[in-house]
């Protein structure tokens, strides 16, 4: 058996062969590749990539950082944008540097990428980007992280539809696989078609991992020969702002269905060989949908030769806006029924209806989408869960070999569904803080006081803290108060910022504020890492403690007062006269007195990351701790006190000889030391 030599850097190097990669791998070694076709071509290019990260990209930019000796080596240069509009408009920019004197590549193909929020507020540079068109020897492409199941944001996300509006076209991948592929189709498509494109990227399928084809040869692009194209649709200089709209819907978008039709990415993944005349139902799907419809058929026990057998057929959409018309409706001519199964809202079936309208009415399939054959609705909210797609399966094929196995899947469904009901209650845990986290502290109120909440971990004080409610978009943070100060008798509240969303967006809310003339005091929570994400370091590198007081202070904000868990830190720091240096331990007088001075007042919170402090110190990059904090048993008496003060999960109960008491469990425990300030002898450092 022959062992070939493997090592990490395989998902990068290897230009043959196999090698294991994961979703946002895939997307490092997108532009990797699209170099090296490039090179092979003979045209000198370049690459250019940024955006803003957030699941289910949050780690797009570490790896990229990771894989800098690759990038660097294929000329594709990484921007981490401050924000995701500014990140687009950048990108926007790099498919102008050909049109300029002193250009060193005839083209920049560009990578895009954000969170759902981000493509949302990103809208305006998007319409204006893709309307002005790209390079034809650039490209642009906008990787979309959707979180459809609300897993870690403030709302679900569908982007599909603010492409749509923005007139891009969007790809769905279902496999890591699909994702290098499509990323390349999605380049060369934009490059012919003039306009920018975009990828659809979810969770299970950037975080998955699998072993995935990187042969040069494994996809050849087919160019459509469309005589009537012209230049015009690509990106030029004093083009008129009135024809951008002609051009882009009477030639970008109908090259791009014609190079969707042509390369055959549209097609038809089950039921292939079956006659005409065999074929009844037909499955129309997309993206991630189309793994769920296999694992419903395998639950079910539709084999591929059953489902043949019974005349199933199924075709899978590559580019679901806008849906390319030729293949899907040579798919469904002669079915009896059309079952579209995506989530979210309805995008493949209003468009398919409209499609199938002009075909003969003999020819015209039953289309089920949202609403299926006996009434039920596949919903578009959340996802289609598996057994909702099994059970409009098995409606439409009750009887046949697979009706044993399908009856006591369902008769599983429902008995498992009533045992979770039977636990439901009393089992809900709510995601917290990390052991040490300075939110634990620095989200807590004086009594009288309440806090709006922001974007980041802070979130999490919404769940439990009944003072801190609400919350906003990211770079909102404080502003409702402005719209309503004038309608309350309240006179102050709270705000928590934290130091990534300050730089990301939130430095205007606290500007706004300003403006307003409104009583608040911003928390900004300046724990020197972009936690949520993965722990990178805000955008504007070095932006300090006194930097930011500084701006803060140009700024007209009234009163600052920074507080420190460790003023040791401060020494030989320089602050602004007015600024003035609290300990951590002074917390609720400082809030106190701010919330008493008129104006916008601003707390600046400097407690290191406890999780990144974990790691700096792992890696040798942080002085290790300088105590540790343990509680004796024999004196501990259960009060609670040292859980009320710090909020530490590190704290647990311990069952002893002499009933139960606490313990700091060290493995977890980050060395925040702020249980200790608890009322209690117990505890020895």
């Amino acid at each position: 058996m022959k062992h070939e030599m493997v090592t990490l850097e395989d998902k990068y190097a290897l230009t043959q062969g196999r090698a294991f990669m994961t979703g946002i791998q895939a997307l490092v070694r997108l532009p990797l590749d699209q170099k090296r076709r490039d090179r092979a071509l003979g045209l000198n290019t370049a690459g250019y990539i940024s955006g803003y990260r957030g699941s289910p990209l949050g780690g797009y930019d570490q790896q990229l950082t990771v894989a800098k000796k690759f990038t660097d080596d294929h000329d594709i240069v990484f921007h981490e944008g401050l924000n995701e509009d500014l990140a687009a408009t950048a990108v926007w920019g790099s498919q102008q540097a050909a049109l300029f004197p002193g250009a060193k590549y005839e083209g920049v193909f560009s990578l895009w990428y954000g969170k759902a929020p981000g493509v949302d507020r990103s809208g305006d540079v998007f319409k204006h980007a893709n309307f002005s068109g790209v390079a034809p020897k650039g490209g642009a492409v906008a990787l979309l992280g959707d979180d459809p199941t609300c897993k870690s944001s403030t709302l679900p996300s569908q982007s599909e539809y603010a492409m749509m509006d923005c007139e891009i076209p969007v790809l769905n991948p279902a496999t890591v696989q699909e994702v290098l592929d499509y990323g390349l189709y999605a380049i060369a498509m934009s490059r012919f078609a003039g306009c920018w494109t975009s990828i659809i990227a979810l969770a299970d399928t950037m975080d998955g991992g699998s072993v995935v084809d990187v042969n040069r040869d494994r996809i050849e692009i087919q160019i459509p020969d469309m005589p009537n194209l012209t230049d015009a649709r690509f990106i030029k200089r004093n083009d008129g702002r009135a024809e951008k709209e002609i051009v882009h819907r009477a030639q970008r978008l109908p090259a791009a269905l014609e190079f969707i039709r042509l390369n055959g990415l549209d097609k038809q993944i089950l039921g292939e060989t079956l006659s005409r005349d065999k074929r009844k139902i037909g499955i129309v799907t997309t993206g991630r949908a189309s793994r769920d419809v296999y694992e419903a058929m395998d639950a079910i026990g539709l084999t591929k030769t059953r489902a043949e057998k019974l005349g199933l057929t199924i075709f899978k959409v590559a580019m679901t806006w806008p849906l390319e018309p030729t293949r899907i409706s040579e798919f469904c001519k002669g079915l009896s029924s059309v079952i579209v199964i995506e989530h979210k809202r309805p995008l493949i079936e209003d468009q398919l209806k409209a499609i199938l309208y002009d075909i003969p009415k003999e020819d015209q399939p039953r289309i089920y989408g949202k609403r299926q054959a006996k009434g039920e609705v596949f919903p578009d909210t959340y996802v289609i869960p598996v057994p909702n797609i099994a059970r409009a399966l098995y409606d439409f094929f009750p009887s046949g070999d697979h009706k044993a196995q399908a009856e006591s899947y369902f008769e599983n469904i429902v008995e498992s569904a009533r045992k979770a009901g039977l636990r439901e209650k009393g089992n809900i845990r709510s995601p917290f803080f990390c052991s040490g986290c300075p939110h634990n502290t620095s989200t807590k109120l004086p009594e009288g006081s309440r806090a709006l909440a922001g974007i980041g971990c802070h979130f999490l004080a919404n769940m439990h803290n009944p003072d801190t409610d609400m919350h906003t978009q990211m770079g909102g943070e404080g502003v409702p108060w402005v719209g309503m100060a004038p309608f309350t008798e309240e006179k102050h509240v709270f705000a928590n910022l934290g130091d990534g969303t300050y730089s990301h967006s939130g430095s205007l809310a606290i500007r706004a504020a300003v403006a307003a003339n409104a009583n608040i005091t911003y928390k900004l929570l300046y724990n020197d890492a972009v936690a949520m994400t993965g722990g990178q370091t805000p955008e504007l590198a070095g932006r300090s403690v006194p930097h930011i007081v500084t701006q803060l202070q140009a700024e007209a904000v009234r009163k600052i007062v920074v507080v420190a868990d460790d003023l040791a830190r401060y020494k030989g720091v320089s602050l602004p006269s007015e600024v003035t240096l609290e300990p951590r331990e002074n917390l609720m007088s400082v809030q106190k007195k701010l919330r008493d001075t008129p104006g916008v007042t601003v707390l600046v919170y400097d407690q290191t990351c406890a999780t990144e402090k974990r790691r700096r110190r792992k890696r040798g990059l942080m002085d290790p701790a300088p105590a540790r904090a343990f509680i004796n048993p024999a004196v501990c008496e259960n009060c609670g006190d040292c859980s009320v003060q710090s909020q530490c999960l590190s704290i647990e109960p311990t069952w002893t000889d002499t009933g139960l008491k606490r313990i700091i469990n060290q493995s977890t425990c980050n060395q925040d030391m702020s249980c200790i300030k608890g009322f209690c002898p117990s505890f020895v450092s």
